[in-house]
């Protein structure tokens, strides 16, 4: 049986000196292991294909009846690390609250696991008769929503 931590060593030990990341490492009960790895200019399959390669090289044998998948986290999917909410700073994003709410807005900072995204809001202004649109920073932490992801715009 393979261990889920040697797998994110051999990972790690690949990605040293390159600019992608490891998002997670998935072990299916249908025998799969599932690497997604992200970059700020996004995943290449060649480089998918490198680091299939140099994980069966190192686990050889122990691969046996287990399927490997190596490839990007996904467009559109939930963050599962901080680099991801790093990458995407000054993207629109959609946040889950933790009470359920859907926030939409960009992504204006991230400080370690604490977050701001900016939405536009309804305000009303002093001397005026209309609220008006008006940007707000909303913080977040990432431990206290139950998701976060980049929304793609077909503007």
């Amino acid at each position: 049986m393979i261990d889920k931590n040697v797998i994110k060593t051999i990972v790690e030990e690949w990605l040293q000196g390159n600019e992608y990341f490891l998002v997670d490492v998935c072990m299916e009960p249908d025998n799969r292991i599932v690497v997604e790895i992200d970059h700020a200019d996004g995943v290449w399959i060649e480089d998918c294909a490198e680091l299939s390669r140099h994980l069966q090289e190192k686990l050889g044998d122990e691969l046996g009846d287990y399927e490997l998948e190596v490839g990007s986290a996904g467009i559109g999917q939930p963050f599962k690390v901080a680099q991801q909410y790093a990458i995407h700073v000054g993207k629109e994003v959609e946040v889950l609250t933790a009470e359920g709410k859907k926030v939409h807005g960009v992504l204006k900072s991230v400080d370690g696991r604490d977050f701001t995204v900016t939405v536009k809001e309804k305000q009303r202004q002093e001397g005026k008769k209309r609220p008006v649109m008006a940007d707000v920073d909303m913080a977040f932490s990432m431990d206290s929503v139950k998701y976060t992801k980049y929304l793609l715009s077909f503007k």
